[in-house]
Protein backbone atom coordinates (compact mmCIF):
# COMPACT_ATOMS: atom_id res chain seq x y z
CA UNK A 1 0.00 0.00 0.00
CA UNK A 2 2.91 2.27 0.74
CA UNK A 3 3.96 1.91 -2.95
CA UNK A 4 1.04 3.76 -3.62
CA UNK A 5 3.11 6.87 -3.19
CA UNK A 6 6.27 5.72 -5.38
CA UNK A 7 6.92 6.69 -9.07
CA UNK A 8 9.05 4.23 -11.24
CA UNK A 9 11.52 6.85 -10.78
CA UNK A 10 11.27 6.60 -6.65
CA UNK A 11 11.51 3.07 -7.03
CA UNK A 12 15.09 3.04 -8.97
CA UNK A 13 16.48 5.50 -6.51
CA UNK A 14 15.64 3.06 -4.29
CA UNK A 15 17.37 0.57 -5.74
CA UNK A 16 20.50 2.87 -6.38
CA UNK A 17 20.69 3.85 -2.95
CA UNK A 18 20.34 0.40 -1.21
CA UNK A 19 23.34 -0.61 -3.39
CA UNK A 20 25.50 1.83 -3.01
CA UNK A 21 24.75 1.68 0.74
CA UNK A 22 25.10 -2.23 1.21
CA UNK A 23 28.80 -2.26 -1.25
CA UNK A 24 30.19 0.85 0.07
CA UNK A 25 28.65 1.76 3.89
CA UNK A 26 27.91 -2.07 5.16
CA UNK A 27 31.77 -3.01 5.21
CA UNK A 28 32.49 -0.25 6.80
CA UNK A 29 30.02 -0.32 10.01
CA UNK A 30 32.42 -2.53 12.37
CA UNK A 31 34.81 -0.70 12.29
CA UNK A 32 32.65 2.71 12.96
CA UNK A 33 30.74 1.03 16.01
CA UNK A 34 34.52 -0.41 17.25
CA UNK A 35 36.14 3.32 16.76
CA UNK A 36 33.55 5.31 17.65
CA UNK A 37 34.87 8.48 16.14
CA UNK A 38 33.57 10.89 13.71
CA UNK A 39 33.50 8.62 10.01
CA UNK A 40 34.39 12.21 7.47
CA UNK A 41 35.53 9.68 4.56
CA UNK A 42 32.48 7.80 4.44
CA UNK A 43 30.60 10.82 4.86
CA UNK A 44 32.41 12.55 2.40
CA UNK A 45 31.63 9.64 -0.39
CA UNK A 46 28.09 9.97 0.41
CA UNK A 47 27.99 13.98 -0.12
CA UNK A 48 29.35 13.38 -3.67
CA UNK A 49 26.24 11.06 -5.06
CA UNK A 50 23.97 14.28 -5.17
CA UNK A 51 22.02 13.04 -2.29
CA UNK A 52 21.85 16.22 -0.49
CA UNK A 53 20.44 18.05 -3.03
CA UNK A 54 17.09 16.01 -3.04
CA UNK A 55 15.10 19.09 -2.58
CA UNK A 56 17.08 21.51 -4.09
CA UNK A 57 16.26 23.06 -7.64
CA UNK A 58 17.72 21.65 -10.87
CA UNK A 59 18.71 25.39 -11.76
CA UNK A 60 21.12 25.37 -8.76
CA UNK A 61 22.59 22.15 -9.32
CA UNK A 62 20.49 19.57 -7.18
CA UNK A 63 18.07 16.79 -7.92
CA UNK A 64 14.91 18.91 -7.73
CA UNK A 65 13.41 15.33 -6.20
CA UNK A 66 11.14 16.68 -3.54
CA UNK A 67 10.64 14.98 0.13
CA UNK A 68 9.80 11.69 -0.71
CA UNK A 69 12.79 10.89 -2.36
CA UNK A 70 14.35 12.77 0.43
CA UNK A 71 12.94 10.23 2.65
CA UNK A 72 13.58 6.99 0.23
CA UNK A 73 17.21 8.10 0.79
CA UNK A 74 17.46 8.63 3.79
CA UNK A 75 15.55 5.26 4.84
CA UNK A 76 17.80 3.28 2.85
CA UNK A 77 21.05 4.29 4.61
CA UNK A 78 19.93 4.26 7.52
CA UNK A 79 19.41 0.59 6.78
CA UNK A 80 22.42 0.00 6.68
CA UNK A 81 24.17 2.84 8.73
CA UNK A 82 21.54 4.96 10.89
CA UNK A 83 24.84 6.86 11.66
CA UNK A 84 25.32 7.32 8.17
CA UNK A 85 21.39 8.32 7.32
CA UNK A 86 21.98 11.17 10.40
CA UNK A 87 25.07 12.54 8.37
CA UNK A 88 22.64 12.67 5.09
CA UNK A 89 19.75 13.91 6.85
CA UNK A 90 21.58 16.57 9.22
CA UNK A 91 23.14 17.91 6.32
CA UNK A 92 19.68 18.68 4.42
CA UNK A 93 18.21 20.17 7.55
CA UNK A 94 20.93 22.71 6.76
CA UNK A 95 20.15 23.11 3.38
CA UNK A 96 16.16 24.15 4.42
CA UNK A 97 17.19 27.50 5.54
CA UNK A 98 19.20 28.68 2.33
CA UNK A 99 16.02 27.51 0.32
CA UNK A 100 13.79 29.15 2.15
CA UNK A 101 15.10 32.59 3.37
CA UNK A 102 18.67 32.54 1.31
CA UNK A 103 18.76 35.59 -0.90
CA UNK A 104 19.69 35.08 -4.72
CA UNK A 105 23.53 35.57 -3.89
CA UNK A 106 23.25 33.08 -0.99
CA UNK A 107 21.69 30.42 -3.12
CA UNK A 108 23.45 30.77 -5.85
CA UNK A 109 26.73 30.74 -3.90
CA UNK A 110 26.00 27.90 -1.38
CA UNK A 111 23.12 25.45 -3.17
CA UNK A 112 25.00 24.14 -5.62
CA UNK A 113 28.15 23.00 -3.06
CA UNK A 114 25.49 21.69 -1.05
CA UNK A 115 24.08 19.87 -4.08
CA UNK A 116 27.75 18.37 -5.57
CA UNK A 117 28.56 17.01 -1.84
CA UNK A 118 31.47 19.94 -1.84
CA UNK A 119 30.21 21.80 1.32
CA UNK A 120 28.09 19.71 4.32
CA UNK A 121 25.53 22.19 5.51
CA UNK A 122 24.32 22.29 9.39
CA UNK A 123 22.13 23.98 11.63
CA UNK A 124 23.38 25.28 15.03
CA UNK A 125 20.23 25.98 17.17
CA UNK A 126 19.94 23.92 20.63
CA UNK A 127 22.21 25.32 24.11
CA UNK A 128 23.68 23.13 26.83
CA UNK A 129 21.01 25.52 29.05
CA UNK A 130 17.73 26.31 26.85
CA UNK A 131 17.57 22.93 25.13
CA UNK A 132 14.50 22.63 22.93
CA UNK A 133 13.42 26.10 24.52
CA UNK A 134 14.38 28.13 21.62
CA UNK A 135 13.50 31.52 22.77
CA UNK A 136 15.47 30.70 26.19
CA UNK A 137 18.76 30.36 24.06
CA UNK A 138 21.97 32.64 25.35
CA UNK A 139 23.95 32.81 21.97
CA UNK A 140 24.69 36.61 21.00
CA UNK A 141 25.24 38.70 17.76
CA UNK A 142 26.17 42.32 18.21
CA UNK A 143 26.17 44.19 14.66
CA UNK A 144 29.55 46.06 14.44
CA UNK A 145 29.23 48.09 11.59
CA UNK A 146 29.29 45.44 8.75
CA UNK A 147 30.24 42.25 10.32
CA UNK A 148 28.10 40.54 13.26
CA UNK A 149 30.55 39.40 16.62
CA UNK A 150 29.43 36.37 18.30
CA UNK A 151 29.15 34.93 21.24
CA UNK A 152 27.83 31.86 22.87
CA UNK A 153 27.77 27.85 23.07
CA UNK A 154 25.45 25.75 21.01
CA UNK A 155 25.19 21.58 21.58
CA UNK A 156 24.08 18.46 19.84
CA UNK A 157 25.06 20.13 16.52
CA UNK A 158 24.48 17.17 13.72
CA UNK A 159 27.95 16.56 11.39
CA UNK A 160 28.84 19.13 13.72
CA UNK A 161 33.04 18.14 13.14
CA UNK A 162 32.69 17.48 9.26
CA UNK A 163 30.49 20.79 8.35
CA UNK A 164 31.35 23.26 6.65
CA UNK A 165 29.33 26.12 7.01
CA UNK A 166 27.15 26.44 10.25
CA UNK A 167 23.31 28.22 10.36
CA UNK A 168 23.77 29.48 13.79
CA UNK A 169 20.94 31.27 15.36
CA UNK A 170 21.75 34.18 18.10
CA UNK A 171 19.81 36.62 19.93
CA UNK A 172 20.36 40.58 18.36
CA UNK A 173 17.66 41.63 20.63
CA UNK A 174 15.36 40.76 23.52
CA UNK A 175 11.70 38.59 23.02
CA UNK A 176 10.77 36.15 20.98
CA UNK A 177 11.45 38.53 17.60
CA UNK A 178 15.24 38.78 18.78
CA UNK A 179 16.91 35.95 17.40
CA UNK A 180 18.86 36.26 13.88
CA UNK A 181 20.34 33.39 11.94
CA UNK A 182 23.72 33.49 10.17
CA UNK A 183 25.92 31.37 7.99
CA UNK A 184 29.08 30.84 9.48
CA UNK A 185 31.74 29.25 7.71
CA UNK A 186 34.02 26.27 9.90
CA UNK A 187 36.90 27.86 9.82
CA UNK A 188 35.70 31.39 11.05
CA UNK A 189 38.44 32.50 13.73
CA UNK A 190 36.62 33.08 17.05
CA UNK A 191 34.54 29.36 16.22
CA UNK A 192 35.98 26.57 18.23
CA UNK A 193 34.88 22.67 17.65
CA UNK A 194 34.57 21.18 21.26
CA UNK A 195 36.04 17.98 21.42
CA UNK A 196 33.71 15.05 20.46
CA UNK A 197 31.97 12.46 23.42
CA UNK A 198 31.30 9.44 22.49
CA UNK A 199 27.45 8.72 22.21
CA UNK A 200 25.22 5.58 22.91
CA UNK A 201 24.45 5.42 19.08
CA UNK A 202 25.00 6.51 15.36
CA UNK A 203 28.40 5.86 16.36
CA UNK A 204 30.78 7.52 13.08
CA UNK A 205 28.08 10.49 13.21
CA UNK A 206 29.20 13.57 14.34
CA UNK A 207 26.80 15.39 17.14
CA UNK A 208 28.82 17.85 19.13
CA UNK A 209 29.42 21.42 20.57
CA UNK A 210 30.21 24.55 19.04
CA UNK A 211 31.70 27.48 20.62
CA UNK A 212 31.42 31.17 19.64
CA UNK A 213 34.05 33.40 21.26
CA UNK A 214 34.00 36.72 19.54
CA UNK A 215 33.72 35.22 16.38
CA UNK A 216 33.02 38.15 13.49
CA UNK A 217 31.70 37.23 10.38
CA UNK A 218 30.10 39.82 7.20
CA UNK A 219 27.02 41.21 7.60
CA UNK A 220 26.34 39.59 3.98
CA UNK A 221 26.30 36.10 6.18
CA UNK A 222 22.75 37.02 7.79
CA UNK A 223 20.05 35.15 6.73
CA UNK A 224 17.28 36.62 6.37
CA UNK A 225 16.39 39.55 8.39
CA UNK A 226 17.03 40.44 11.72
CA UNK A 227 14.17 39.12 13.77
CA UNK A 228 13.88 36.20 11.32
CA UNK A 229 16.04 33.63 13.63
CA UNK A 230 12.90 32.34 15.34
CA UNK A 231 11.25 31.17 12.26
CA UNK A 232 14.23 29.91 10.58
CA UNK A 233 14.89 27.59 13.60
CA UNK A 234 10.82 26.27 13.48
CA UNK A 235 10.68 26.08 10.21
CA UNK A 236 13.49 24.50 9.25
CA UNK A 237 12.54 21.77 12.15
CA UNK A 238 9.24 21.02 11.47
CA UNK A 239 9.43 20.58 7.37
CA UNK A 240 12.92 18.78 6.96
CA UNK A 241 14.57 17.93 10.68
CA UNK A 242 10.68 15.77 11.86
CA UNK A 243 10.34 14.18 8.41
CA UNK A 244 14.23 13.57 7.84
CA UNK A 245 14.62 11.68 11.82
CA UNK A 246 11.46 10.25 10.67
CA UNK A 247 13.10 8.55 7.86
CA UNK A 248 15.92 7.24 9.80
CA UNK A 249 13.49 5.79 12.14
CA UNK A 250 11.97 4.43 8.80
CA UNK A 251 15.35 2.01 8.18
CA UNK A 252 16.66 1.06 11.61
CA UNK A 253 12.38 -0.21 11.54
CA UNK A 254 13.20 -2.13 8.21
CA UNK A 255 16.70 -3.51 9.45
CA UNK A 256 14.96 -4.50 12.78
CA UNK A 257 12.25 -6.84 10.71
CA UNK A 258 14.78 -8.04 8.34
CA UNK A 259 17.52 -9.03 11.34
CA UNK A 260 14.98 -10.77 13.53
CA UNK A 261 13.13 -12.76 10.82
CA UNK A 262 16.15 -14.04 9.22
CA UNK A 263 17.06 -14.99 13.12
CA UNK A 264 13.34 -17.08 13.31
CA UNK A 265 14.16 -18.68 10.55
CA UNK A 266 17.69 -19.94 11.03
CA UNK A 267 17.45 -20.71 14.47
CA UNK A 268 15.64 -23.85 14.89
CA UNK A 269 14.04 -25.61 18.41
CA UNK A 270 12.45 -28.77 19.43
CA UNK A 271 13.41 -29.20 15.93
CA UNK A 272 11.45 -26.66 14.09
CA UNK A 273 12.42 -22.77 13.13
CA UNK A 274 11.93 -20.64 16.20
CA UNK A 275 8.76 -19.19 14.17
CA UNK A 276 6.88 -21.95 14.86
CA UNK A 277 6.09 -20.95 18.39
CA UNK A 278 3.15 -18.99 18.29
CA UNK A 279 4.26 -15.98 20.16
CA UNK A 280 7.67 -15.92 18.24
CA UNK A 281 4.76 -15.43 15.31
CA UNK A 282 2.69 -12.50 17.03
CA UNK A 283 5.79 -10.54 18.23
CA UNK A 284 7.02 -10.81 14.86
CA UNK A 285 3.53 -9.93 13.93
CA UNK A 286 3.34 -7.07 16.00
CA UNK A 287 6.83 -5.52 14.10
CA UNK A 288 5.43 -6.19 11.13
CA UNK A 289 2.43 -4.17 11.73
CA UNK A 290 4.31 -1.18 13.43
CA UNK A 291 6.71 -0.70 10.37
CA UNK A 292 3.84 -0.67 7.60
CA UNK A 293 1.76 1.80 9.93
CA UNK A 294 5.08 4.11 10.15
CA UNK A 295 6.01 3.49 6.48
CA UNK A 296 2.23 4.36 5.85
CA UNK A 297 2.71 7.68 8.02
CA UNK A 298 6.16 8.80 6.68
CA UNK A 299 5.14 8.73 3.21
CA UNK A 300 1.76 10.58 2.90
CA UNK A 301 3.52 13.15 5.09
CA UNK A 302 6.68 13.53 2.66
CA UNK A 303 4.19 13.43 -0.31
CA UNK A 304 2.13 16.24 1.38
CA UNK A 305 5.05 18.08 1.88
CA UNK A 306 6.02 17.47 -2.09
CA UNK A 307 2.45 18.35 -3.25
CA UNK A 308 2.24 21.94 -1.20
CA UNK A 309 -0.57 20.82 0.96
CA UNK A 310 -0.99 21.68 4.81
CA UNK A 311 0.54 19.05 6.57
CA UNK A 312 2.53 20.17 9.64
CA UNK A 313 0.30 17.67 11.69
CA UNK A 314 1.30 15.07 9.38
CA UNK A 315 4.93 15.80 10.01
CA UNK A 316 4.05 15.90 13.49
CA UNK A 317 3.04 12.25 13.56
CA UNK A 318 5.12 10.72 11.22
CA UNK A 319 7.93 11.86 13.77
CA UNK A 320 5.80 10.72 16.77
CA UNK A 321 5.34 7.11 14.94
CA UNK A 322 8.30 6.20 13.50
CA UNK A 323 10.60 7.23 16.55
CA UNK A 324 8.35 5.44 19.13
CA UNK A 325 7.72 2.20 16.92
CA UNK A 326 11.64 1.93 16.36
CA UNK A 327 11.72 1.59 19.52
CA UNK A 328 9.55 -0.85 20.61
CA UNK A 329 10.22 -2.88 17.58
CA UNK A 330 13.92 -3.00 18.68
CA UNK A 331 12.77 -4.10 22.29
CA UNK A 332 10.53 -6.91 20.59
CA UNK A 333 12.92 -8.37 18.69
CA UNK A 334 15.67 -8.60 21.57
CA UNK A 335 13.21 -10.53 23.42
CA UNK A 336 13.68 -12.92 20.16
CA UNK A 337 16.94 -13.07 19.77
CA UNK A 338 17.66 -12.57 24.11
CA UNK A 339 20.95 -13.36 24.79
CA UNK A 340 22.10 -13.51 21.34
CA UNK A 341 21.43 -9.71 20.76
CA UNK A 342 23.88 -9.27 23.73
CA UNK A 343 26.80 -8.99 22.18
CA UNK A 344 28.53 -5.50 21.21
CA UNK A 345 29.14 -6.79 17.27
CA UNK A 346 25.42 -7.85 17.15
CA UNK A 347 23.06 -5.98 14.63
CA UNK A 348 20.16 -5.23 17.01
CA UNK A 349 21.90 -4.32 20.06
CA UNK A 350 23.13 -1.55 17.44
CA UNK A 351 19.58 -0.68 15.78
CA UNK A 352 18.12 -0.43 19.91
CA UNK A 353 20.93 2.42 20.48
CA UNK A 354 20.50 4.12 17.54
CA UNK A 355 16.89 4.72 17.31
CA UNK A 356 17.04 6.32 20.93
CA UNK A 357 18.90 8.94 19.26
CA UNK A 358 15.80 9.59 17.36
CA UNK A 359 13.32 10.49 19.82
CA UNK A 360 14.92 13.99 21.30
CA UNK A 361 15.18 16.03 18.03
CA UNK A 362 13.14 18.76 16.59
CA UNK A 363 10.68 17.88 19.70
CA UNK A 364 10.64 14.83 21.81
CA UNK A 365 7.26 12.66 21.35
CA UNK A 366 5.51 14.63 23.86
CA UNK A 367 6.29 18.07 22.12
CA UNK A 368 4.58 16.05 18.90
CA UNK A 369 1.48 15.31 21.57
CA UNK A 370 1.28 18.49 22.83
CA UNK A 371 0.99 20.33 19.41
CA UNK A 372 -1.52 17.82 17.74
CA UNK A 373 -3.50 18.51 20.98
CA UNK A 374 -3.27 21.89 20.99
CA UNK A 375 -4.35 21.78 16.93
CA UNK A 376 -7.24 19.40 17.62
CA UNK A 377 -8.43 22.10 20.71
CA UNK A 378 -8.34 24.62 17.80
CA UNK A 379 -5.13 26.32 19.85
CA UNK A 380 -2.65 25.90 16.62
CA UNK A 381 -0.48 28.58 15.07
CA UNK A 382 -0.33 28.28 11.92
CA UNK A 383 1.26 25.57 9.28
CA UNK A 384 4.84 26.25 8.46
CA UNK A 385 4.22 24.08 5.13
CA UNK A 386 1.35 26.41 4.41
CA UNK A 387 4.09 29.31 4.93
CA UNK A 388 6.99 27.76 2.94
CA UNK A 389 5.94 25.50 0.20
CA UNK A 390 8.32 23.70 -2.01
CA UNK A 391 6.05 22.99 -4.39
CA UNK A 392 8.71 21.35 -6.56
CA UNK A 393 7.51 17.22 -6.09
CA UNK A 394 5.31 15.98 -8.80
CA UNK A 395 5.98 17.52 -11.69
CA UNK A 396 9.97 16.57 -11.45
CA UNK A 397 9.39 13.02 -10.33
CA UNK A 398 11.17 11.96 -13.79
CA UNK A 399 14.06 9.76 -14.58
CA UNK A 400 15.86 12.41 -15.27
CA UNK A 401 15.33 14.40 -12.11
CA UNK A 402 16.21 11.34 -10.32
CA UNK A 403 19.22 10.31 -11.84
Amino acid sequence: MSDWYLTPAHQQLRKEVRAFAETHVAPRVPAMEKAGTVESDLAHTIATQGWIGATIDLAHGGMGAGHLAKTLIIEELSRVSAAMGAMVQASQLGVAKVIHYGTKQQKRYWLPRFADGSCLPTIAVTEPVSGSHVLGMETTAVRDGDTYILNGRKAYVGNSHIGHVHGAVARTAPGSRGLTAFLVEADRPGLTLLPHAETLGLRGFSFGELLFDQCRIPAGNRLGDEGDGRDIAYSSSVLYGRPNLTAVALGIHQAILEEVTRFATERHRYGKPLHHLANIKIKIGQITSRLMTARLAAYHAAHLLDTGDPCDLELMNAKLVNAESAIDSARAAMEIEAATALTTDHPLQRYLRDAFHIYPPAGTSDIQLLRLAEAALGLGKGQWSQRLPLRMGAPQYTAAALT
